[in-house]
């Protein structure tokens, strides 16, 4: 840093004098960096506003998904036994169930090894072991452990595991010193009536047989579940859950007779679907309605460092509050953005169906026009639609026809593309750069307008100081001169 000492000789606030010229020299500069934070403002606000539209787009995924205007709820009469989950494409109606049994996993208990877990093996059982589990097609499928010797109990569980391709469960009971093995599926694999699911040779040094302590004559489990559909139709299933016509019934005990299930569409949940939607939307356009109606106060610039210094928290927000309001006023991207969402959801659907348009299933734009369009629901209207007609309000928001019959949504989501580009094409991304949106580039100019501006100041600073050096100089010289003259005139006398 520069010390400069000026005035010794004139006796001049040299640094007061030149401070005073430089404050007037800045305020260009002052007014670019005003501009610079002008555009960062706005800058801002468009992205304020594309992330509402994103937070839309979000939401176009489930807005097209059948489930959105059909949910479809079941309730079950032994719920305790029987429970049921359906599709968007079930039937209405009642079914009756009876299971018979459950499906259940194969297990084997072993006696007492004597054993813990970290017991090493010796060496008669360091070989090749071989296991057996079964393929969907009852075929066996051969599973080979080796084992070292003075591996312990825990290592060689382990590798039961591994080799069993996620089949066998291998722990170790600690209160009985047992060994259970355990299938992690249920039901029926191997077809051999008296089969077991998890099997080996009991020769004598057998791992499984002689070590483990384990008889795979006292597996249990292993069943497949069984039910009975409307009275008339059996069926076997190795899992605890069987889909039908759209309708997945899970079982978790024998029923007392027939359980009813009872399917339904959920009215209430779809209401809440498409009224989420509508809420959504109308936040989008409350905030795009506000940034072109919003007064606009061009005395309130943005505050220098200097300024902000003079001002407590609270009137530095109120006037940034002013300072930032109406900056996208006029904006053609907003302006155009919102007619174009207004029109994908007002234009009518030339659908085959009981509906046409939203206003016939009691959504309507709001009476106010300062709203910019927002929408309100007949919620009675909606609910009746949506309990008497589903499939044709999916049809009015979801065909995705290309044609006059395309659906609201598929058009919304259209129009949300296109207005989030050229909200991007202004304002960009935050993972873009400068050059790659029109803001972005007016930004880098200012940027470098005030680089260069500042770089002047310091010349045009760096010259009044020189200015005055060389005034300090010449007053010097001319006090030596006033001096050397009176001592002349001094002798004189």
């Amino acid at each position: 840093m520069v010390m400069r000492v000026g005035g010794i000789v004139s006796g001049m606030d040299i640094e007061g004098m030149v401070k005073k010229l430089m404050e007037a020299e800045r305020m260009p500069l002052e007014r670019l960096k005003q501009q610079q934070t002008q555009l960062e403002w706005k800058r801002d606000a468009f992205r304020d506003i594309n992330s509402k539209l994103l937070d839309l787009d979000n939401m176009m995924l489930d807005m097209k998904m059948t489930r959105t205007y059909k949910p479809k709820s079941a309730l079950s009469s032994q719920s305790n036994a029987v429970t049921a989950t359906v599709s968007s494409s079930a039937p209405n109606g009642t079914f009756d169930i009876q299971v018979n049994k459950i499906a259940t996993r194969a297990i084997n208990v072993g006696e007492n090894t004597g054993l813990d877990l970290q017991s090493e093996i010796s060496a008669e059982y360091a070989k090749d072991h071989t296991f057996y589990t079964y393929n969907e097609d009852g075929e066996a499928r051969e599973h080979i452990i080796s084992v070292v010797e003075g591996e312990t109990l825990a290592q060689v569980l382990k590798k039961i595991e591994k080799a069993s391709d996620g089949n066998v469960r291998a722990f170790y009971d600690a209160s009985e010193k047992r060994v259970v093995l355990e299938a992690t599926r249920s039901g029926k694999y191997n077809q051999n009536e008296n089969g077991q699911e998890i099997s080996f040779t009991a020769e004598s040094n057998n791992l499984f047989t002689n070590l483990l302590k384990l008889d795979e004559s006292q597996e249990t489990g292993g069943e497949k579940a069984e039910f009975t559909y409307n009275n008339g139709l059996t069926i076997s299933t190795r899992d605890n859950s069987y889909t039908l016509n759209g309708v997945t019934f899970e079982f978790h005990n024998v029923t007392e007779g027939n359980a009813r299930i009872s399917v339904q569409t959920d009215v209430e949940e779809s209401f809440d679907n498409i009224m989420n939607f509508i809420n959504k939307y109308n936040e989008l356009i409350d905030a795009m309605n506000k940034t072109q109606t919003e007064e606009r106060y061009r005395d309130y610039l943005p505050l220098s460092d200097e300024q902000m210094e003079d001002m407590n928290d609270k009137q530095i927000e109120l006037w940034e509050e002013k300072a930032k309001s109406g900056l996208l006023r006029g904006e053609a991207s907003i302006q155009n953005g919102m007619v174009e969402l207004r029109s994908s959801l007002q234009s009518p659907v030339a659908s085959r169906g009981a509906y046409s348009l939203l206003s016939n299933i009691g959504i309507t734009t709001t009476e106010n026009y300062l709203d910019g369009g927002k929408l309100e629901v007949d919620e009675d209207k909606l609910k009746a639609a949506l309990q008497d007609n589903p499939d044709d309000v999916y049809q009015l928001f979801v065909n995705s026809s290309e044609e006059a019959d395309r659906g609201l949504i598929h058009r919304f989501d259209d129009a949300l593309d296109r207005v989030r580009s050229n909200i991007e094409m202004q304002a960009g991304r935050s993972t873009q750069t400068l050059d790659n949106y029109a803001l972005g580039k007016r930004m880098k100019e200012m940027n470098e307008r005030i680089s260069d501006y500042e770089k002047r100041m310091i010349r045009i600073e760096q010259r009044y100081w020189a200015q005055f050096t060389q005034m300090e100089k010449a007053i010097a010289r001319l006090s030596e001169q006033s001096s050397h003259l009176f001592s002349q005139f001094g002798g004189m006398m």
